[in-house]
This record gives structure tokens, sequence and C-alpha cells, in this order.
């Protein structure tokens, strides 16, 4: 983002302020400005603006307070305009003038969402070049990978780092609240940086989905870490991508926009990831199982990571050893590693054994009863993160011939490939399927479960649709101990630790599957 100089007074996130013209001279340097739009006519020349001052940029007429600029984007009711004025609104960004429904300053722009990113970066002093950032991207494992990498950089800078990651935001190193988006929007991340900063952190760890590109929430943001972790078939729908090219290329965008790239070597397309990363001159650390800059190498149930020969991370006497389960979480992990050694912390620092003590509620969470059932809640909710769940399944029970039951559902309105997708992973896989409730919103849960039914191929899984959530789940470990003389696994997939079901476009409260799932085992 380029910085224009003058014109705010910089405080604390919730007292700073821009004055309206500077605002303005902002967007005219980043050839975005069309014109300003005053009650006294059209201007080019942002001297025509009257003296005032904003005190936030927000996008939701719900949170505007006096000083507010508020930016027009999606699909906005005109009708919210005048309420927003008596509200406090001192002004609009746009990209359509207003006049004949609100006396308020406008702003018109070729692009809201890069306004919103360019002012809300300037007025609160432009936290984004203070912080050392750290963004992750991929089909799976951003939240766990997120979690690992803030549990070393806590390490590393003595409790100074922030996070923000789709279940958790922590803004001062030790407090963490729930999230509301994978990525926030700009007008959000720029402010929560600069409370970040106000609260003493120079790190920040932040998950960056597809939709974080595809809709600029990002816009400006150059990273000094990227790590891409895999890639897969997700999001596509009319409302997300409306191909897996778009929604790859979205993904790609982190590369570009990142000084440094961590990038797992073993993932698909990782020519095409590696070329990228080239044209774009960032200096890259490569992360694999076989061929790469920093080797994972497989000791017991622990593991060891060495950089071209010598060992960074554990040992064969003392591997490291996770709190999470699953082979995918050792690669999480080794990425974590490869962001702390890219950030320059020394190989085999112990500050680097942090990642023995992580945990993230709803991914990987395993439970076992007291006459053997065992259950696993995790936010799979694709193809690839359903088929990694059940190769980690299949490598730590495959011996005793597990009766592995799936209860999963899938979400409406979006991502409409993943239905097909879960079912395609677990065919051939899996003893018996329970579809059921997952965030259907403005779909109907029944039909979304029947249409994952009909993917199921496998003549010999038995199939069950069962509302709601809770009653799939009790389904579940009751047909387990239909089958006492085998080892039953029962994966309760998509939802994680969420505790809310998303119907009609409202959050309905929901226990929450591992809440469930644990009173019904004992």
């Amino acid at each position: 983002m380029r910085h224009t100089g003058g014109g705010a007074e910089h405080t604390g996130a919730d007292q700073r302020q821009l004055s309206l013209a500077q605002a303005a001279r902002v967007l005219y340097e980043a050839g975005i400005l069309r014109e300003v739009v005053t009650t006294d006519g059209w201007f080019v020349d942002p001297d025509h603006l009257p003296e005032l001052w904003l005190s936030s940029v927000v996008y939701d007429t719900r949170m505007i307070t006096p000083g507010a600029l508020l930016v027009v984007k999606g699909r906005f009711k005109e009708d919210y305009l005048l309420p927003a004025q008596e509200q406090g609104m001192v002004a609009y960004v746009a990209e359509r003038e207003y006049s004949s429904l609100t006396t308020c300053p406008g702003l018109i722009v070729t692009d809201a969402l890069e306004a919103m990113s360019l002012l809300a970066a300037e007025l609160y002093g432009h936290p984004e070049r203070e912080l050392t950032i750290v963004g992750i991207t991929g089909t799976k494992g951003k939240t766990t990978t997120a979690h690992l990498v803030h549990a070393v950089l806590s390490q590393v800078t003595g409790g100074r780092s922030a996070m923000f990651s789709s279940n958790h935001l922590c803004l001062d190193g030790r407090t963490f609240t729930p999230a509301v988006l994978t990525t926030p929007e700009s007008a959000d991340s720029l402010r929560m940086m600069r409370q970040a900063l106000d609260a003493g952190m120079t790190h920040l760890v932040m998950e960056v989905s597809s939709q974080a590109y595809k809709l600029k929430r990002v816009f400006g943001l150059t990273f000094d870490v990227g790590v891409f972790l895999n890639i897969g078939q997700d999001h596509i729908s009319l409302v997300e991508h409306p191909t897996f090219e778009d929604y790859f290329f979205c993904k790609r965008e982190l590369i570009r926009h990142s000084r440094q790239l961590v990038l797992n070597a073993d993932t698909d397309y990782h020519g095409l990831l590696t070329e990228e990363a080239r044209l774009a001159g960032a200096r890259t650390l490569t992360v694999s199982r076989e061929d790469g800059d920093l080797i994972l190498t497989q000791e017991g149930k622990g593991f060891t990571l060495r950089y071209h020969g010598q060992e960074v991370a554990g040992s064969a006497d003392q591997p490291m050893r996770l709190r999470l389960a699953g082979a995918f979480n050792q690669d999480n992990a080794a990425a974590a590693v490869a962001v702390a050694l890219s950030l320059g912390s020394p190989a085999g620092s112990p500050q680097l054994r942090a990642l023995e003590q992580v945990q993230v509620s709803g991914r990987m969470e395993r439970l076992v009863s007291a006459d053997g059932v065992v259950g696993y809640v995790d936010f799979a909710h694709n193809h690839l993160s359903t088929s990694s769940l059940l190769d980690e399944v299949e490598r730590v029970y495959g011996r005793e011939n597990p009766r592995i039951i799936l209860v999963s559902g899938s979400t409406g309105g979006k991502a409409v490939n993943r239905r097909q997708g879960i079912v395609t992973a677990a065919n051939g896989r899996v003893d018996s399927f329970i579809f059921t409730e997952d965030d259907q919103d403005r779909e109907n849960a029944t039909q979304i479960a029947r249409q994952m039914r009909g993917y199921v191929t496998d003549t010999e899984a038995s199939t069950q649709i069962v509302m709601p959530r809770a009653k799939a789940i009790e389904a579940a470990v009751g047909q387990a101990r239909e089958y006492p003389g085998r080892r039953n696994v029962i994966l309760v997939i998509g939802k994680g630790d969420e505790v809310y079901n998303v119907v009609n476009g409202v959050k309905q409260p929901y226990e929450g599957d591992a809440v469930v799932l644990r009173r019904l085992l004992g």
C-alpha cells in the first residue's frame, strides 16, 4: 500500500482519525478515485470537500458510530443510507453516487473493496508495515498450521505473536476469541493489526483463504512468509469460484504477494507453484517427506526434520511427538518449523518443541469409550481432508480390520462439489454412511443428504439419513455397539468445534460434535 502522509491523527486504534480530504487524496493517488460528490457539486480535487474527520471505516450499517466512513459493497440496500447518516455516517465510498439519498459527501471509486483496504490502512497508520506477517493457504490444514506457527512464534517472541484463524482471533498473545471469517474483511484486519501492535505484538499469523483474494480482503498486503500447504477441489459454486482454475489461481495469489515462501513439495501442481515463486522472486523453502530442503522422516510415532542433512527439529533419540493425531499434522508441523527457520530461528532451537503441546479443538479430536469405540471429530469437509482422515484411521487401526461409520452433511448454497467429494473419498473405505445436517442455510438438509447418498457406489456399505445432527451421532454410536467384536471407528466430520448450525442465514445454537460424542461414549 502506498503511504501518502499527512491528514491523519494517529493514536490508539479507537481514537485515530483521518480527514476526508486526505482519504480522497489516497484514492486519487492510487488511481481509483472517479470523483467526489458533495451538495455543492461534483469535483475531482479533494480540496472541495468539507472539513470532516473520519474515525472508522465500516462496511455494515450496523457498525456505524459517529465519524464513520461507510464503504458500500456487495448487495447493499439503498434504504440503509438515510438511517446511516442519522447514526453518524459522515461520508461514503461507493462505485456509484447516491446524492439523491443522502447529503453526506461521496467518494466515487472504480473499486470499493480496494478503496476500503487503502483507507483502513491509512486510518490505522499502516500497521501491516510494522508487523512481521505470516500468511497460510491450502485446501486443508490452514487452521491447524496457523496454531502451530503461532505456538512457535509465541515462544520465539516472548508471547508477542497475534493470530487470525478461522476458529480464533488472538490480538494480545494470550486471549483467544471466536472468529467470524477465515480471513477478515480488510477494514477489520487492519483495525485488529493496529490493536495487536498497540498491545505489543510484533508478529501476526493469519489464514488466507481463496476468497480473501477473490474479494480483496488482503488487498495491498505483502507477507513476510507465505505458506502453501496443498491444493484440491473445493469452494466451487456460483457464489464462490466458478471453476477449479479460478480457485487455484486465487490460492496462488499468496505466492505473488510473499517475500518468502514455504512450499509443501509433495502437493499436486508442485512444478507450477515453484515456477510461480521463481517469477515472483519469493525465496522458497520446500518441505517434503522425500525430496525437499526440509525433509520429514518418520521415527516411530514421532518424526525428525533435517535441512540438507542437518537435524533442525527432533532427533532419532528424541523425535518430535505431537499431541495432534495424523501424519498430515506432522506435515503441518514441518511447515511451521520452516516458517520459524525462514524468520531466523536457529536449527535445533528448543523453542521449536512448542509444536508438541499444540491441540486444536475440532481438528482430529479423538475420543475412546470404555468399551473401545473410537470417535474422531474433525473439520474434514471436502475430498482431500476426508481422504487424509481415512488415511490416518487406516494407519492407526488398519491391522484391526475396523468397522468405520461416517457421519457427514454438507453446506447449503455454496461449495456444492464437496457433497460428491466427501462421498467419493469414502467410497469403499467406510462400512456405513449416516448423512445429516451441516449448515444447510437456505437449502433443505434432507435434500442435500439425499444428494450425497446418491453418490454412494459401494453396494456393501449401509446408508442412512438422520436428522438432526445430534441424533445422527447417536445413531452412529448405537450402530457401533451392535458390533462388539469389531473395532468400531466413528468419524463425525464437517463442523469441527463449531457450536451452531446455519439455517436460513441464522446461526442456530448446537452443543457441538465433540460434546455430543463425548456424552454418548461415556
